[in-house]
């Protein structure tokens, strides 16, 4: 065992920021967790999670779930009925990545939309509203993700989404927020969360991610919202016990994790330009936050850089042709930015 954590240790994931383990004051706070039933309502590091959350946004309830999945699965279940249509950025995560769970769990369709790396604006959510006829879906949902996975963690402007928020309610739709790396946004361009939950009919916010924690997220929202929530997550098989371990970590995270994003954020500027330096390197996409997401020259094909990078201890994904993801988090030192360094020099 400590032979495999000495090799964890010499490894530079870069994969995601859902990588990182606990921090030792973070698996302090689990280890004295006080925990009850979840199920049962009286787990009181659960409790205590989602009042704090929901007070971050000025939001009246929230939700402790196991994954941002389940979190915008239930949120898309809750405002829509079978046969509506959920309106979002063709690169979102909702669409690309939750196993069609539109569809599946809500027997919604998906009207599609080519944004702006991942932003979606209010003109555009306008112009694919679609009109009160028994042969089109019934327009219900915006979502929009903040910031945008696909977009290379693009943040929206603030003024965009109120525009977008104004429009859903002279439309009579409902608004969204896939906010799972929200705070990086909110570091990044200074968004403030309590304006951004008015904006919002529902919002999921993501632990496991920037903020380090090992698992969970929260959906948040009105108390009437949330109830009916709590029945959908009952129905996914969502419920939680002694989930009070892990909520514990996610206060730790929410009281010592925010602040800190603006180190990854700036270690993700270095890797761009780094990349920028290198001459198998045709692109690298804006970095407003902790992703690095950049294009290969036909002369070095993806598979074979990320083999020589995990040849030289270093991980990062495939992102479409000729493309590569990296993601900063706190599990990300100098020494490791060093070994980077190194291995993207010697090609």
């Amino acid at each position: 065992m400590a032979i495999i954590c000495l090799m964890k240790d010499q490894i530079v994931d870069l994969r995601s920021d859902t990588v990182t383990r606990p921090t030792p004051g973070m698996m302090q706070a689990m280890v004295s967790a006080k925990v009850g039933d979840d199920v049962f309502g009286d787990d009181p590091s659960v409790i205590a999670l989602e009042k704090k959350a929901a007070a971050i946004f000025g939001m009246e309830a929230g939700l402790f779930c196991p994954s941002g999945t389940m979190t915008n699965q239930i949120a898309i279940k809750a405002h829509t009925r079978p046969g509506d249509e959920v309106i979002c950025d063709i690169g979102s995560h909702i669409y690309k990545y939750e196993g069609g769970g539109i569809a599946f769990n809500s027997g919604a369709s998906v009207r599609l939309i080519q944004g702006d790396r991942g932003r979606i604006t209010a003109e555009q959510v306008a112009a694919n509203i679609n009109p009160d006829d028994i042969h089109h879906p019934v327009s219900r949902l915006v979502v929009a993700e903040n910031t945008s996975n696909r977009g290379g963690g693009s943040c929206y402007d603030a003024g965009e989404l109120q525009r977008i928020s104004s429009l859903c309610r002279e439309r009579s739709l409902k608004f969204h927020l896939d906010g799972a790396r929200f705070f990086n946004a909110m570091i990044a361009t200074g968004i403030d969360p309590l304006e951004t939950g008015t904006r919002f009919d529902s919002i999921s916010i993501c632990l496991s991610k920037g903020l380090g924690a090992p698992v969970g997220s929260l959906l948040l929202g009105s108390a009437e919202f949330i109830r009916q929530a709590r029945r959908i997550r009952k129905v996914l098989g969502g419920a939680m016990r002694q989930a009070g371990y892990l909520a514990a970590a996610g206060i730790y995270a929410l009281d010592h994790h925010i602040k800190r994003l603006s180190e990854d954020h700036e270690r993700a500027g270095r890797i761009g330009r780094l990349l920028e330096a290198c001459p198998f390197v045709t692109q690298v996409a804006p970095i407003e936050t902790n992703i690095i997401v950049f294009t290969l020259s036909e002369e070095m094909p993806d598979e074979r850089f990320l083999h020589r990078l995990k040849e030289a201890g270093i991980l990062a994904i495939g992102f479409g042709p000729q493309t590569i993801r990296m993601v900063t988090h706190l599990d990300v030192s100098d020494a490791m930015m060093e070994k980077l360094a190194g291995a993207l020099k010697n090609g």
